[in-house]
This record gives C-alpha cells, structure tokens and sequence, in this order.
C-alpha cells in the first residue's frame, strides 16, 4: 500500500520527523530508509533507541500510527498506475486483494480516501500474527483468495516486502522505493506500474510461465 499505492512516504517522512522532533531528535532521510516498509514495531524501537530512551517504543509506535492517520486522512496522493491497473486487473476477472504492513487504522483511511474500495478484501498487520518480512499476510490473501499462492502474483516497493514476497512462494514484480531489487528467475523489478497493463501481465505469463 504505501509506496505503491499511495504515495504516502512523503507523508510518513513527515510524521517520522514530527514525532522525533519533540524529543530533540532531527529524523534525517537516512532513518526513513532504515524503517521503510516497517514493520512499525521495529520503527517504534528505532524511534526510542535515537530518543534515548525517553518513551518506550510501544509509545512512539502508538504515537506515530495517531500522526500518520491524521495526515492521512483526505489527503491520500495515489502512486501513478497503481488504481488503473487494480482496475483493469477487476475487469478481467482477476481476483486481487490489498496486503499491507501497516495498522487497520492507517488502511482503512487510505481505502477511504479512493473514493471507492477497489478491492475485495485488505490484510493488514492487525490480521497476522507476524506481519512482514514474515510471509503471514500474503499467505492469509492467498487462502482468503483460495488461489496456491505458488501460482499468486505479488506487488511490493520495499525490502521488508520483497523479503514476505519471496519467502511466501509466489512470484513478485517489485517498484523499487530507495532501494535496488535484483531479478531473478521468479522476480521482475520495474521503475513503475504505469508501466503494466493487463495486456503486459498476458506477456509476462509466457516469461514467467505461470498463470497469473
């Protein structure tokens, strides 16, 4: 979802750095990476450990959820071709679902915000008891899907989900976010999904040999 669906990081840079910022910690871009794609138990722990301590990391987890939300809400830029591929993928019978490493609270003000739910269903780490890198949440979408998540397609923009991707068994196509993931024989990496299509997915069936 964020930096895949929704262009969200910026926002998430911003609350990274209000929250931090009233503890005198200036939250710099190279923290942003270090947290990317969470989960955010880790990003509450990173956040306590530059804090000295000064709020347990459950607190600035809880704190950073409550920021987020409220930057969220009515302003939820869409990452380019994201909505028209989920789109285009619904009208040719393919079933998707949303998987994401944030909170319910943070996804369902995102869907909210679409203008109407393109989706059947959403996971988020409110639903799995190991949330990613952990393969939980795309394994829950597969069985919820009732498809074999070896034959199951997955879209992901961060190392934490490229590693939940790769360790479920299916296969991924990754939109790089800050990061540089490496093909291999069941991943692609493209620079954006503006440049997919349900045409261009018909094509990558053959490369990839699977039916997608």
């Amino acid at each position: 979802m964020d930096g895949l669906l929704v262009d969200s990081e910026p926002l998430w840079l911003e609350s990274e750095r209000q929250v931090t910022a009233a503890f005198g910690y200036t939250w710099l871009d190279s923290d942003q990476v270090a947290c990317l794609g969470g989960p955010l138990t880790h990003v509450g722990e990173y956040m306590s450990l530059k804090c000295n301590g000064s709020r347990s990391p459950e607190y600035f987890t809880q704190e950073l959820i409550k920021v987020q939300c409220s930057k969220l809400r009515g302003r939820t830029p869409l990452m380019p071709g994201a909505i028209e591929l989920v789109r285009e993928l619904s009208k040719n019978g393919v079933p998707t679902g949303l998987v994401s490493a944030s909170p319910r609270s943070i996804v369902d003000v995102v869907l909210e915000n679409l203008g109407g739910n393109p989706f059947p269903f959403s996971i988020s780490c409110d639903d799995v008891h190991q949330t990613k890198p952990h393969p939980d949440a795309y394994l829950l979408a597969a069985h919820t899907l009732g498809v074999e998540i070896s034959q199951s397609l997955i879209f992901e923009d961060s190392l934490t989900g490229v590693e939940a991707a790769k360790a479920s068994g299916a296969w991924l196509i990754a939109v790089p976010h800050l990061i540089v993931v490496p093909e291999s024989e069941r991943v692609r990496s493209i620079r954006s999904l503006e440049q997919l299509s349900f045409s261009k997915l018909q094509e990558l069936y053959q490369d990839f040999q699977i039916k997608i």
